[in-house]
């Protein structure tokens, strides 16, 4: 038996995040409570901050507690990934029950970024974990205002999966936080708290690669304007404080060439990685384009592709999604173009594109 064979299935792994405020505990504790999250590990930042004491049952050694679900929960102790680490040897000891999920709450303040860098650049931690998904909570009492005043939580929103907007019923017309946030995230749905769990918690990763879970997880339709066309990505809408972030689709209808492909990937990491929130997608190579490979990155890391036995579905189309920050979408459409030999160049850097598609200007 290979390597490969004996290696156990990834844990699909999710992200809770949102302001200080928004409402995470609250949704936890309604997840908790769902019998469907049984066998679940729950990591948090700060164990007496949470407010779960109701959920608690009894201590299983002196950093771990069981909870009425049937779930674990957590501290992290000052090192998200030794957490982790930790977590695995206990279970691949027996010292704790198999785990089917992890979630892990962050902080109020916290930058989702580094963490979901932890999660996809550990070279252990990428064997045994998948990360499922980012469901980032908004108040949608304080929503626009916190928006405006901290870029924590215009980042936490950005790179979400899914947003969870909590205390729509003490609020009034919600329609322009909705709106502001589908500007900022086209690709996440809006949900109420009271989505079953499941649904929030499921993803592209944990769901077979059913057809209809890649469109959601992926949302590249989303990302692009109604008339099928790329967004226009120059537009800008005064009311917004949060222009320098946006959401946007890179597509292509036939396989794309393995090196171009790398050679636009590790460009755009190695010029713009810090502006590059989020990024994911499937991507049809030349090479073999019966199975795609998923990518998936934050900032300067981009996870190994994970190559899939065969298409979730009918639709052949590559398709990237990706979150920026002060980097010009239209710039990063040309470089696409570019490597892909489609020829779509315009602008005041389209010469030196042309001649030299690793000239990159600055963002």
């Amino acid at each position: 038996m290979n390597q490969d064979a004996r290696r156990p299935d990834p844990i699909p792994l999710t992200v809770l995040t949102g302001f200080l405020g928004a409402g995470k505990t609250t949704l936890l504790n309604r997840w908790l409570r769902d019998p469907a999250l049984a066998d679940t590990v729950v990591i948090v930042n700060e164990f007496g901050a949470v407010g779960l004491d109701h959920l608690l049952i009894e201590a299983v050694d002196e950093d771990m507690v069981l909870l009425g679900a049937g779930c674990l929960c957590c501290t992290v102790r000052g090192d998200l990934i030794a957490t982790l680490e930790d977590l695995l040897r206990k279970r691949d000891n027996h010292r704790i029950a198999p785990f089917r999920r992890v979630v892990i709450e962050t902080t109020g303040l916290a930058d989702p970024a580094p963490i979901l860098h932890a999660l996809i650049y550990h070279p252990y931690l990428v064997l045994r974990y998948r990360l499922q998904g980012v469901v980032t909570v908004v108040d949608a009492v304080n929503g626009a205002a916190t928006l405006d005043a901290h870029p924590e939580a215009v980042r936490q929103a950005a790179v979400a999966d899914r947003i969870v907007l909590a205390k729509a019923d003490l609020a009034g017309d919600t329609g322009p936080l909705r709106r502001r946030l589908r500007e900022l995230n086209p690709s996440a749905p809006v949900d109420p708290p009271d989505v079953p769990a499941e649904t929030l918690l499921g993803g592209f990763f944990g769901l077979d690669g059913k057809g209809e879970d890649v469109r959601a997880w992926l949302g590249a339709e989303a990302a692009e304007a109604p008339d099928g066309h790329r967004q226009d990505v120059n537009r800008h809408d005064v009311n917004r404080h949060d222009a320098s972030i946006r959401a946007f689709s890179l597509t292509s209808d036939v396989p794309v060439p393995r090196a171009a492909f790398e050679m636009f990937l590790d460009l755009l990491r190695a010029n713009h990685g810090p502006k590059l929130l989020r990024l994911k997608g499937l991507v049809a190579l030349a090479d073999a384009p019966d199975r795609p490979v998923v990518v998936h990155g934050v900032q300067h890391v981009v996870h190994a592709p994970v190559t899939l036995p065969a298409w979730p579905d009918d639709d052949r189309t590559s398709r990237l999604v990706l979150i920026v920050h002060d980097l010009d979408p239209a710039f990063v459409a040309r470089l696409w173009d570019a490597f892909l030999g489609r020829p779509r160049i315009d602008g005041p850097d389209a010469a030196a594109l042309t001649a030299n598609p690793l000239a990159i200007p600055g963002g």
